[in-house]
């Protein structure tokens, strides 16, 4: 009964985060969005939760490093680069929070859409 109570004390109180973060982009396959057992608003949450000053711009369900992770990206006011949060999909505890710099982000597009290319030379 307690936790059904603090539960739905939480879902009030971020009612008004979750709302405002509606607009920001979603890559959610759906044969992974089948397998996991945390929803994407209750990972959105718990990044809020953990960067609450700041404002998702991009989130993504994805296997990376043996992990079945929401990764989010975060921009805080005032602070260069983003915070990149990962949840674990399964569970909906953070398990990794790292800020990245501008030159780490362009950095890591470069490697994304290097392995995008490769990916479909692939039959």
């Amino acid at each position: 009964m307690k936790i059904a109570l603090f539960a739905a004390v939480a879902l009030i109180a971020l009612a008004p985060v979750a709302h405002a973060q509606a607009s920001y982009k979603k890559d959610i396959p759906a044969a992974l969005a089948k397998r996991a057992k945390v929803t994407e608003p209750e990972a959105a949450a718990a990044v809020m939760a953990r960067v609450p000053k700041g404002q998702i711009e991009a989130m993504e369900l994805e296997e990376e490093g043996g992990k079945f992770i929401y990764s989010y990206d975060v921009k805080t006011p005032g602070k260069s680069g983003i915070d990149e949060v990962h949840v674990d999909a399964m569970t909906g505890k953070v398990v990794k929070l790292v800020h990245e710099t501008p030159a780490m982000e362009k950095k890591e597009a470069a490697a994304d859409a290097k392995e995008k290319k490769a990916a479909k030379a692939k039959p």
